[in-house]
């Protein structure tokens, strides 16, 4: 009868124990997950993992509220594990980011120059049928688009400055285009 009484109140400690919400694990889930909220990083490279992460959340407390303590604590785990993982990847993709402005940007400086020795010469080309007032505003536009992608850089503004970036790079391009077709204009007139 003693076994059988020990053995009872085992029983009755155990569905004590799993009758009652991880509700520690379930603060660490959503502390977990404000963190990932609260890093802009996060928000902008890890979207998606952010997104899983409270749907976990989510998820987790829907689980405690049926009380399925069990499946609450496992989700909670893994609302963890995907906030953690968001602010990783968040800075991995800020990295990224940084890598891919930086060297567009320090790339353009160069072409920038070019362009404008090229149109310069072209400039006093008379030969050459070619708007020099509307390209040389190109021009300056292209370098302050130039100067503005790079305060993006400095300002760790990464996605601002790589499209500020491919905007110099089209509008250089545009600009030798005009060049090189008034060039092989004048040199067809020959």
């Amino acid at each position: 009868m003693k076994h059988f009484a020990l053995t009872l109140l085992m029983i009755f400690m155990l569905l004590a124990a799993c009758a009652t919400p991880p509700t520690e694990e379930m603060n660490s889930a959503h502390e977990a997950v404000a963190r990932a909220e609260n890093n802009a990083d996060a928000v902008r490279f890890a979207g998606n993992i952010l997104t899983r992460a409270r749907d976990a959340l989510t998820s987790m407390q829907n689980e405690a509220d049926a009380k399925r303590y069990e499946a609450a604590k496992n989700l909670a785990a893994e609302a963890i594990v995907l906030a953690d993982r968001a602010i990783e990847e968040g800075m991995m993709g800020a990295i990224r980011a940084r890598e891919e402005a930086a060297a567009l940007i320090n790339g353009l400086a160069g072409p920038l120059e070019e362009t404008n020795n090229a149109l310069e010469t072209a400039g006093q080309d008379a030969s050459l049928d070619l708007d020099y007032t509307a390209l040389s505003s190109e021009m300056d536009s292209a370098r302050r688009s130039y100067d503005d992608a790079r305060r993006n850089l400095q300002n760790n503004n990464f996605q601002d400055a790589i499209a500020g970036g491919h905007h110099v790079r089209s509008t250089l391009t545009g600009i030798n285009a005009a060049i090189t077709n008034a060039a092989l204009a004048a040199s067809r007139k020959q």
